[in-house]
């Protein structure tokens, strides 16, 4: 694919010192979206180990559908994936961890899904099936995502999941905070789209441990929750908007 052709697909992969990782998984990348006009999005994370050097040699070994953007200090998964969204040049972004977790085989699979479901559904959210995470952060999460659930009713079992399919216009339009990623089906229903879901296996991490953590995750969650619940309570009808000619 040429560098100035447009992508279809931005794929964004957040990430903090995940070289090692990052390695094997932009070569998946490829392999899973191979025949289909694509950009890769690496938003790194304020990171201190090789990340840079990884995607530096990759650019210039000829990868001109990589592109690296870099924060001059960490702030965060949101922060990270919001850069990437910004920066897309595709019609739909598909968002996945930079952990290696996620497994690039569900990329394509996304994007089907939220074509295939039309113009009226903003979002194909995946839903981690067999997760490999310790027991602790299956429990936080499981809690997590059963309290979400019967407050927002947004019918996600699994809002954390790292891939998600959205439309890039939506996507850039939805209210940010930190901490905004947990909670893409719940905003993407306040704007008026439907959203799908997508089973997904969970994978290990090959290397190196998480850098956003259940304390991460879990201290601001109730003021976050909280929040959204009040952006959802505070739109309660979306018109149909549409140009009157004359």
């Amino acid at each position: 694919m040429q560098a100035t052709t447009p992508p279809a697909v931005s794929v964004v992969i957040p990430c903090k010192n995940e070289a090692p990782n990052l390695a094997i998984l932009l070569d998946e990348v490829d392999d899973a979206m191979a025949g289909r006009a694509f950009e890769v999005i690496v938003v790194d994370d304020g990171s201190t180990d090789d990340t840079g050097a990884v995607l530096a040699k990759r650019i210039a070994a000829g990868a001109t559908h990589l592109r690296h953007i870099r924060h001059d200090r960490s702030a965060g998964q949101s922060a990270a994936v919001r850069s990437g969204v910004f920066a897309a040049r595709g019609a739909i972004v598909v968002t996945m961890d930079g952990d290696g977790q996620n497994d690039p085989a569900y990329l394509p699979r996304l994007v089907d899904a939220l074509e295939a479901a039309g113009a009226k559904t903003g979002m194909a959210a995946g839903q981690r099936l067999k997760r490999t995470d310790t027991k602790l952060k299956q429990l936080s999460s499981r809690f997590a995502n059963g309290l979400r659930e019967k407050i927002l009713r947004d019918g996600t079992r699994d809002s954390g999941c790292g891939l998600k399919a959205l439309r890039t216009e939506l996507f850039r339009q939805l209210p940010y905070f930190d901490g905004w990623h947990r909670y893409l089906p719940a905003l993407t229903l306040r704007e008026g789209f439907g959203v799908v879901h997508i089973d997904v296996i969970d994978r290990s991490r090959r290397h190196g441990k998480s850098n956003y953590g259940i304390l991460d995750r879990g201290l601001r969650g109730a003021l976050d929750l909280f929040g959204v619940w009040w952006l959802r309570r505070r739109r309660k009808t979306v018109p149909t908007v549409t140009e009157v000619r004359a």
